[in-house]
């Protein structure tokens, strides 16, 4: 299960385009909880909501849909966008096709997922063992560096 948080400021400027935000998020997921609480610091205010959910399962022909790049949130492409110059930089270095390394699909699952350290990365489905002992520290950094 992942966990992602959203704060919708109040202001008029933002609550639109956050609501907007965590609306497209809520399309792509199947929502296990939530939990909302409202926040105020004494200059702003705004609703955090906590969100406890698996990514939809969405089958053809019984197979699961593969995740896409037209899929992933404006900080979700951010990391992918991160993780794709991390693996084509690899791929010149080693003299080896860049999907060897990883597929696109492997990187938006972990730029949905966003792993934070080395067992949550193992949690992501598509990077066996061999590829976590390779790169999965370089990926960590990667995603520390953003």
């Amino acid at each position: 299960m992942n966990i992602k948080v959203f704060n919708i400021r109040l202001a008029k400027e933002f609550c639109q385009s956050d609501e907007d935000n965590m609306n497209r998020f809520l399309d792509t997921v199947e929502v296990k909880l939530a939990s909302t609480h409202f926040v105020t610091t004494g200059t702003k205010d705004f609703w955090s909501a906590t969100i406890f959910y698996t990514h939809k399962a969405e089958s053809v022909a019984g197979r699961k849909e593969k995740p896409k790049e037209a899929d992933l949130l404006p900080e979700e492409l951010k990391v992918f966008d991160a993780l794709c110059q991390w693996r084509n930089t690899l791929s010149k270095e080693l003299n080896c096709p860049a999907y060897q390394i990883a597929h696109n699909s492997h990187l938006i699952a972990i730029a949905q997922s966003n792993p934070r350290n080395i067992s949550q990365l193992e949690q992501v489905t598509g990077l066996g063992k061999p590829k976590m002992e390779k790169y999965g520290e370089a990926i960590i950094s990667v995603l520390d560096a953003i």
